[in-house]
């Protein structure tokens, strides 16, 4: 019976479990995009993970989302990045860079420039801005000929990622970003190729994979995807034939994996599992504020068929969270006040557990 802490194969990357640490944004980066030495320290203490996956990572000035966040489309962002993911190496683990464009879920005093979308409909809700939370601004709809620059942008940045040391990339297609924007319909309002029925909202999605495979190998390049989610007011017609139509597409490029988050009931979830024929990891969403680490959740989707099983927030308060699953020792509790506050403390000031020959 698999377990979470038996090894897999992973295109050309052996890992030593199934333990995937799932991208999260902790506003930690220097001014420029730029990675810290601090990142690199707070990356390595989790490089028992099977795999890291980066906080996501802003393929273009106008793809920013957050302030705080880090970039991959300058030479010094390539620069900056490299100590991280040499320390994580030389800590025995491996990690792919999440890459996150925000489309609509940006802002002028973030990047100074208009966000951009399929349409010109705004996001649901405040995004961050360095001066505190502002209404979502209205995006400027991209031109049909636009398009194609914005799917290319991944490439650009995948390239980056391997040049800076990733072992490969996660493009972001999730929770209400640019690709899960495309993919929606009621942000989407498209009538030319990228918008309307199932073929063509998918068509931006397949788009920015194509060309990311072709920059740096399919066995380099996953995605991670959110079924029905409706993250900064997205909304999706016809999920299940929206997903099934995607998957074939991404299953004919060969990508490495594909990372559902439990966004969809879970009838769906099993189908898109069998309509997958490749590698699934799976995270469970634990919700907000809950005690329990996930284990069981973890175990029953390795029962039907996950590979590989992400964890998030459980990573940010327990560096050691692989030993602490392996060996059932509790979680620690996180201090959601410091999730994006900067500096070090809530970053790297979790201490990892004494264990002992009895655990």
């Amino acid at each position: 019976m698999t377990t979470l802490f038996d090894s897999y194969r992973l295109g050309d990357l052996t890992l030593p479990n199934r333990v995937v640490m799932a991208p999260m944004t902790r506003v930690r980066a220097a001014a420029g995009g730029l990675a810290t030495p601090s990142m690199a320290a707070y990356y390595a203490q989790r490089s028992t993970a099977g795999l890291i996956v980066s906080e996501g990572v802003q393929p273009s000035l106008v793809g920013q989302s957050n302030p705080g966040t880090p970039g991959l489309y300058t030479d010094e962002q390539v620069v900056s990045w490299r100590p991280v993911t040499a320390a994580v190496h030389a800590n025995g683990g491996r990690i792919f860079a999440q890459i996150m464009h925000g489309g609509r879920v940006s802002h002028p005093d973030t990047t100074g420039t208009r966000p951009v979308g399929p349409s010109a409909v705004a996001a649901t809700g405040d995004v961050f801005t360095p001066s505190g939370p502002r209404p979502a601004p209205v995006p400027r709809a991209l031109d049909t000929a636009e398009v194609p620059e914005h799917a290319q942008a991944y490439a650009r940045a995948a390239r980056r990622a391997v040049d800076a040391g990733f072992d490969g990339v996660e493009l972001h297609g999730a929770n209400g970003y640019l690709i899960s924007q495309f993919l929606s319909s009621n942000a989407n309002l498209r009538t030319d190729r990228y918008g309307g029925p199932v073929a063509h909202r998918i068509r931006f999605a397949v788009e920015a994979v194509s060309a990311t495979v072709d920059a740096v190998g399919a066995a380099r390049t996953g995605i991670r995807l959110s079924p029905g989610g409706t993250f900064w007011g997205v909304e999706e017609r016809d999920v299940p034939e929206l997903y099934t139509a995607l998957l074939a597409e991404l299953a004919r490029l060969r990508v490495a994996y594909v990372h559902l988050e439990a966004t969809a009931g879970e009838d769906l979830l099993r189908e898109l599992r069998r309509a997958w024929p490749g590698t699934l990891v799976m995270n469970p969403v634990v919700p907000m504020g809950a005690r329990q680490t996930g284990r069981t959740d973890a175990d029953r989707w390795l029962g039907l068929g996950a590979e590989l099983i992400s964890f998030g927030r459980g990573f940010i308060a327990n560096p050691d969270l692989v030993e602490r699953l392996r060996t059932g020792v509790p979680l620690a509790p996180v201090d959601e006040s410091t999730y994006y506050q900067g500096g070090d403390a809530g970053y790297l000031t979790y201490p990892t557990h004494r264990y002992t020959a009895a655990g």
